[in-house]
Formats: structure tokens, sequence, C-alpha cells
């Protein structure tokens, strides 16, 4: 954490304190409404599976991706104030690849990305970041606004951004609540909504829903040494199922029971269904285990109509970004990763025909300081994202691309900016197009009401077509 949270000051800290300390009881509240209200929905919906299909594909860049350096001012003016803020972490002007219709481009290992902008089926969107409330500079020194628990801290952040619950610690995502309100879409029993390629996070656990977790090569690994083809695997196989099989008066070992043939069914399902899809014969995923990631959602997709699925939510992290030293070096290492990764899944969806039916949007628990700390940058605050899909309004930047001069309008401190757009706004609209409905936009999002209508016939930010 660094030093700017100094600035918070006393009465700030005392009153999340405060808001911790009645956290507990809020949360209690909030998943007894759920229940309450997800039951409702299950039992109302009115779209069956095998409906239109929609996927959100969740990449979590973790560690606070320096996205001001993903997306930077191009224009002679505005880049050489980016550069004498940056100094050292600037990337050169010369380098930096333009998008139509802007004088902002993008990091120079972004190529992939600067096509699919420009053929508008990706945009950015400016400036976004953790809000309790809509906040500017002078109320942010006056200390006359909440603001989210733990600025700066990795921990917080992080779960803030998966959980859109900015005024408490809370261990349940906003995905996951999507998936408990649109459970009844599929019919899968055996297999989650929520699909994960990086195993337990926090933004695909609800309150009914846990994330059911895949391998990036193997698929669905199951029980080990299950349906292996040597003697012990075989004598193991066997005697799960006697297992299994068996009756149980004890409720203790019926329930054991019943989770090993819940996760045996649902490997034999979802291995079966993975085997069955065709290789791609328009794209080759690269060998390592972030675009073999994606590959696997790929085939999951290809698969859904086997699976019973009309939604699905799926969850990739790549590590790596809490650059406080090596950063252009590192930087560069992790862009040349996701502009391939993206690339190739584009293909992938284009090939199935499912472009518009899937979208893939990027989360950082915040972007890192406009200032060098010598070899890298520290942790912030707003931050620059992204969206890709067939449904994205792509070739635009929503928002206002910040001021980089330092003691700018939107400048704290030490290079960190304080957000114009919430983390709410962003998670809306995409979970409308999910299908969430807009009277359910509050248990998302409790907060939503400070910075949008939700009775209103316009979308947050307009960056979807729903």
């Amino acid at each position: 954490m660094t030093n700017n949270i100094n600035t918070l000051g006393r009465r700030r800290f005392v009153k999340q304190m405060s808001c911790a300390a009645i956290g507990s009881t809020t949360f209690l509240n909030t998943l007894i409404n759920l229940k309450t209200m997800n039951a409702a929905a299950m039992s109302n919906s009115a779209v069956a599976a095998g409906g239109n299909y929609k996927a959100l594909v969740c990449l979590l860049l973790g560690g606070g991706n320096d996205s001001f350096n993903m997306l930077v001012p191009t224009d002679t003016t505005t880049y050489n104030e980016y550069a004498t803020t940056r100094s050292n972490m600037a990337i050169p002007q010369s380098e930096l690849l333009p998008l139509n219709g802007t004088t902002l481009g993008l990091h120079p290992s972004l190529t992939n990305i600067q096509s699919l902008y420009n053929a508008n089926k990706v945009a950015f969107i400016s400036n976004v970041g953790t809000l309790v409330e809509p906040t500017n500079k002078t109320q942010f020194y006056n200390e006359s606004v909440d603001l989210p628990l733990g600025l700066y801290s990795h921990s917080d952040q992080v779960q803030q951004w998966q959980t859109s619950v900015p005024h408490e610690r809370s261990n349940i995502g906003w995905g996951g609540k999507a998936a408990d309100l649109l459970n009844s879409m599929n019919t899968n029993a055996n297999i989650s909504m929520n699909i994960s390629l990086n195993g337990a996070n926090v933004y695909q656990r609800g309150n009914n829903t846990v994330e059911y977790t895949i391998d990036p090569y193997n698929g669905s690994l199951g029980i080990h040494g299950y349906g292996g083809s040597n003697t012990l695997e075989q004598i193991k196989t066997n005697s799960t199922d006697n297992m299994i099989q068996a009756a149980y008066a004890d409720i203790f070992k019926k329930t054991y029971v019943d989770v090993i043939k819940v996760s045996r069914d649902a490997h034999l399902e979802f291995s079966s269904a993975i085997e069955g899809v065709s290789p791609f014969s328009t794209v080759t995923f690269s060998d390592n285990d972030f675009s073999q990631s994606f590959h696997m959602i790929a085939k999951s997709i290809a698969a859904r109509n086997t699976l019973n699925f009309a939604r699905q939510i799926f969850f990739v992290e790549l590590d790596g970004f809490d650059m406080h030293d090596e950063l252009l070096n590192a930087h560069t290492e992790a862009m040349t990763l996701i502009n391939d990764a993206l690339h190739e899944f584009n293909l992938a969806m284009e090939e199935l025909g499912t472009a518009d039916c899937v979208t893939t949007f990027t989360m950082s628990e915040f972007s890192r300081t406009l200032t060098s700390n010598g070899n890298g940058t520290d942790h912030a605050w707003g931050a620059n994202v992204m969206v890709m899909g067939g449904a994205v309004n792509g070739g635009s930047i929503y928002g206002t691309y910040p001021s980089l001069v330092l003691d700018g309008p939107a400048e704290v401190g030490g290079g960190v900016l304080i957000p114009d757009i919430s983390t709410d706004e962003y998670f809306t609209e995409l979970a409308l197009w999910f299908g969430v409905s807009p009277t359910d936009l509050s248990i998302l999002f409790p907060n939503i009401g400070n910075f949008y209508d939700t009775s209103s016939s316009s979308l947050p930010l307009g960056f979807l077509s729903t």
C-alpha cells in the first residue's frame, strides 16, 4: 500500500470502521432477501433453456493493470502532458498504435486489439473505479463523501471489483448473484452456470451458486484416478461407483456420497461434451495457460447445446500486474499475452457463430500511479477497461479520458486519479445485456441508485447493444 492512504484522514478511517462493523448485519439481510427474490425469479422465468444463448467472460488482470500505458494520448499536446507526468514510464509517442476516430492510442503490443477496435469489435471505458457515490476532488479532500473501504489495498479492491459492494467486505460476487437470479434458464443440474479457469473466486460465488472449476488444458479433472485404464485406477473407479450406488441411513454419509456423485456425474458429462467438440479450423491457440484458458472456454461454448446451457459466466485471471519494478518490460509481456489470447478467442467465436452472444470484459483492482517510483508504479484508483464482442458498440471510447497532469481535476496526489465512472455503471450494462431485470439490479449493485436510474430506457454508458 502506498502512502496515498494518509490522505484519507482520521475521520474517514473511523467512518469506514463503522461501516465494517455493521457490514455483517447488512449482508445477512441481503442474503435473506436474495433467497426470496431468487426463488421468485427462478419460478417466474419465462425463458427456457435452448433460447437465446449469452455468455459473459470476465478477465481479471490481477495486481493492478497500469491501464494508462494501455490506453495513451497520441496528439502532441496531451502526449507531452502524459510524458511529463509518467517520466521514465512513458511509452515513446512513435510506438503507440493509433485508433480510428480518437486521439488515443494503444500499447505497442496490442496490434490485434487495435484491429478489433478499428473493426468495431472492441471498446474502451475510461477512468472506471470503485465508488460508493459520485466523488470529486473537493469532496475527497473535505472527506464529505463515503469512499470505498481500503482504497489502494489489493485485498479490498480486488474483492470490490468482483462484488461491486465497495462499502462492505463481502464474499458474494455479482456474477454469482446474476447466476442465482438466472439459474432457471439452464436445465443442467450437474454443472454450474459459472465456470472458472482459475479455481475459486469471489466474482462467481453467489448465495446459491458456486463455480465449476476446469483446467485450461484438460478440462474437467474430476476425481483423481477415476476412469483411468491401469489396474489401480480401475480399482478406484469400481470402489467409487460401489460407494455411490450403496444406500446409507446416516445423513452425513449420504450427504458426502451425494457430493461425490454430483462431482463424478459432472465430470463425465462435461468431459463427454468437450470431447465431442470438433477442432477449430480458423485458429490455433497459443501454447500457454492463458490462451489455453480461452481455448477451453471456446470449447465449452461450442458444447453449450449438449450441456443444455442458455447462459454461462466464465472467469479467467492473468496475474502479475503488481509491477512496482521492471514495469515497461513486464507490462509488454502481459499485453502480448492479452493481445494474442483475445484475438484467438474472437476468431473462435466467429467460427462458432457466437460472437454476438459472448461479451468479454476486463477488470483489475486499480490502475497504477501516473508517477514513477523509479522503475515501476504503485497502487492507484481510476482505471481504463476493455470490452470485446459482437454486441459491443466498438470503435469508441466511453467516458471522458482524464487529464494526466499532476494536480489536474481528478488527480489527488502521487498520480492517483478519482474515477469518473463507477464499477456499478460498468457492470450494470453487462448485467442488463446478460438478462438481469432492471428491477433486480439493486440486488447485484446496492449503490446503483447513486449513479443510474434503473427505470431509465437508456443504458448507463451505451457500450452494449441489448
